[in-house]
């Protein structure tokens, strides 16, 4: 996917928090420890430093949803992050983003802690956890 389709598809998923520009994800793509999971309708960016891999964003299109894309594109991640080296995986989601909290939790990440207005100073950021070890290879 190129970074303007990556830009056009986040749009239609987020509003709050802003979806990311064109040049936001070229940027990203850009840099040498992250990478892109890709499906028809779906996108998860990603990136590793060190033992760490953190889940940047995650959209499925409005229209694919609850099929289990969101799911196989976090296995996805999970199976690349560890061929990377990394140890554990974090993100943050929206404190109003239910939805998304329990696609994450329902995958075996934990709460972590929170970000005071880290989306907007009326929106919190929940920090999430993976132990990427205690993730069965595959799924």
């Amino acid at each position: 996917m190129t970074p303007e389709r990556l830009a056009c598809l986040h749009g239609a998923c987020f509003v709050r928090p802003r979806p990311w520009s064109a040049v936001e994800f070229a940027d990203l793509l850009d840099g040498p420890h992250v990478f892109l999971l890709t499906r028809p309708k779906a996108f998860l960016l990603g990136r590793v430093i060190a033992d760490e891999a953190e889940l940047l964003t995650l959209a499925v299109a409005p229209a694919a949803r609850r099929q289990g894309i969101a799911r196989a594109l976090m296995d996805e991640f999970a199976a690349t992050s560890r061929a990377r080296g990394a140890a554990r995986a974090f993100l943050e989601v929206a404190a109003d983003n239910a939805p998304a909290q329990a696609l994450y939790r329902g995958g075996g990440w934990r709460d972590a802690g929170r970000r005071r207005a880290y989306y907007a100073p009326d929106l919190d950021g929940v920090v999430m956890v993976l132990n990427l070890r205690d993730v069965q290879q595959g799924g």
